[in-house]
């Protein structure tokens, strides 16, 4: 048998293909997921909540007031502990982490790769912002936050505590 894998046996040597509906199953089976109240209950009790949609959706449906805004591709490098740019509320892999996307897709998968990086208490929130807002949650609208951002220099300049 040459190194050539087109004549040799299905799968031998390479994982068999997976469609997403699957591979989310798979990797909601490996934790455990919450719900909206869930979710504000864990960030009152310290839990850090993560909003990783794009500016568009945080634009047009507003923010959850205390979540840590990081979009989705640089979510590993700001949430990583030990990472070089890391987010200040990256303190520990012990830190609960609750990652929100617009509808709990994918939240999922990120919180596979946070896990990934030692961040072993990371979860995500079940229906994403959108079940955050039906559930009757804070929500600020984006030029709220923009608004109260310039009205507090150190706010804007991250100086602030």
């Amino acid at each position: 048998m040459s190194g050539d894998d087109r004549g040799g046996a299905e799968g031998v040597g390479t994982p068999q293909p997976v469609g997403i509906d699957e591979l989310l199953e798979r990797v909601r089976a490996g934790y455990d997921r919450i719900g909206p109240h869930e979710a504000s209950a864990a960030a009152a009790d310290g839990a850090l909540l993560v909003d990783i949609r794009y500016a568009a959706l945080r634009d047009r449906d507003g923010l959850i007031p205390g979540a840590l805004v990081v979009e989705r591709n640089e979510l590993e490098w700001r949430l990583d502990p030990q990472g070089s740019h890391r987010a200040a509320e990256a303190v520990s892999h012990d830190l609960p982490v609750v990652v929100i996307c617009n509808e709990g897709y994918a939240s999922s998968l990120a919180v596979v790769s946070l896990r990934q990086l030692g961040l072993h208490r990371s979860t995500d929130l079940i229906g994403g912002f959108q079940a955050w807002r039906a559930a009757g949650l804070p929500v600020t609208l984006a030029t709220d936050a923009e608004t109260a951002a310039d009205a507090d220099p150190e706010e804007r300049t991250g100086t602030g505590g």
